[in-house]
């Protein structure tokens, strides 16, 4: 395994729309346990390939509660519960849309910084898994937020794009006069080691 580079904002990689992946190999499966340990490494619930340059429709997620970052919550939805995580999605498309939310997202990409965003309450999600079969998602919550948040990436849109102008123009401007936090990726503590290892069983 490996811990992968993050692109930051306003790096114009992150602007690159992905493509599909074709085959669901070894190569694959691969990358998608780099992303899953890179995406714990650096403390986040969502990572989309993009972010870590390359432009195929790749997203891992994990939101189940933990002790750390900045996403704990006490419990899930009973929709979320029924989702086994960690979860890699291949060619993850939306099918249903319903409701609308709003939630303080985050970004590995733009680290530090956190806006209320809106999105759809439940999503239904159409996706392949690491053995290349056809699954379908239902959920809400914040698994269903991370979901949108991440197929974002895939299409080179970033949360603060969905903010109004005076509160995008505010998080570029900051960003611009004062960068980022140096954030040095943590060690994998021995649930998360499972967790790898498990979702990638055939």
């Amino acid at each position: 395994m490996a811990v992968l580079e993050v692109l930051k904002f306003p790096d114009p990689r992150l602007r690159k729309k992905c493509v599909d992946v074709e085959e669901v190999n070894d190569e694959v499966r691969s990358f998608a346990k780099d992303m899953l340990e890179t995406m714990y490494s650096f403390r986040g619930i969502g990572l989309a390939a993009a972010q870590v340059n390359r432009q195929i429709r790749v997203i891992t997620l994990d939101c189940r509660p933990r002790d750390e970052g900045r996403y704990l919550i006490e419990e899930m939805t009973e929709l979320e519960q029924q989702v086994p995580q960690p979860l890699t999605m291949i060619n993850p498309v939306i099918v249903v849309r319903e409701g609308k939310t709003q939630y303080e997202e985050g970004c590995l990409s733009v680290p530090s910084y956190y806006e209320l965003v809106d999105r759809y309450e439940y999503i239904e999600v159409e996706y392949l898994d690491l053995n290349g079969e056809k699954k379908l998602v239902k959920t809400d919550g914040l698994l269903s937020i991370c979901i949108q948040h991440e197929i974002d990436h895939l299409d080179g849109k970033l949360f603060i794009d969905r903010l109004t102008p005076i509160r995008s123009t505010r998080i570029r401007n900051k960003i611009k006069k004062g960068g980022y936090p140096e954030v040095e990726p943590g060690e994998l503590d021995e649930q998360q080691q499972k967790a790898i290892t498990e979702e990638l069983v055939p």
